[in-house]
């Protein structure tokens, strides 16, 4: 079934309220989920949310029907989170990427460790860390597209990620003491 979403953004354009919560419904929970990978918990997250849908319901006109609705509203919700990350006005660590360059194992040590054990693994790295790590890692973005977007160098986006998978591995194998030797 392909959602067309044309009748309920036209609908919350014209501020109809059934409209508008039909939207929200449809999109709160992926967005939660999505506000909560780049939170330190879930006030935050929620606070995310509630400013991405004031957002999105500003933002509806300008929406162009080409491409994704849901990839369009997402967009506008991961730089609601980086948003909220500039407002705290806090500071990129700039370490040289070769303190961190560890060769790291990607084999499967994720495979017994729930999706909610790895999301407050996350959410314990530092908001620099779990920025870029999302950005990279969940997004897709490039270290370019980062370093533009978080106003960093493209060598402190590369050492934040790092890092931030430095620590991720180390959380990891405490939680999976069968991997503490590898």
């Amino acid at each position: 079934m392909k959602n067309d979403y044309s009748d309920i953004i036209k609908g919350c354009i014209e501020g109809n309220v059934e409209f508008q919560k039909k939207l929200y419904d449809w999109f709160s929970g992926k967005m939660y989920g999505l506000c909560l990978q780049y939170s330190k918990n879930t006030e935050e997250a929620k606070d995310i949310l509630q400013d991405g849908f004031v957002k999105v319901f500003r933002s509806l006109g300008q929406y162009s029907y080409t491409g994704s609705f849901e990839g369009w509203v997402r967009k506008i919700f991961v730089n609601t989170a980086i948003e909220s990350f500039r407002n705290k006005k806090m500071k990129f660590s700039d370490i040289e990427i070769q303190t961190y360059s560890e060769k790291f194992s990607y084999e499967n040590i994720v495979g017994d460790i729930s999706a909610r054990e790895i999301l407050e693994i996350v959410q314990e790295l530092s908001p620099q860390y779990r920025l870029v790590f999302n950005l990279y890692a969940i997004e897709g973005y490039t270290h370019k597209e980062i370093a533009e977007k978080l106003n960093i160098s493209e060598g402190t986006s590369k050492s934040n990620l790092s890092r931030a998978r430095s620590i991720l591995q180390a959380r990891v194998k405490e939680l999976m003491p069968i991997y503490q030797d590898s």
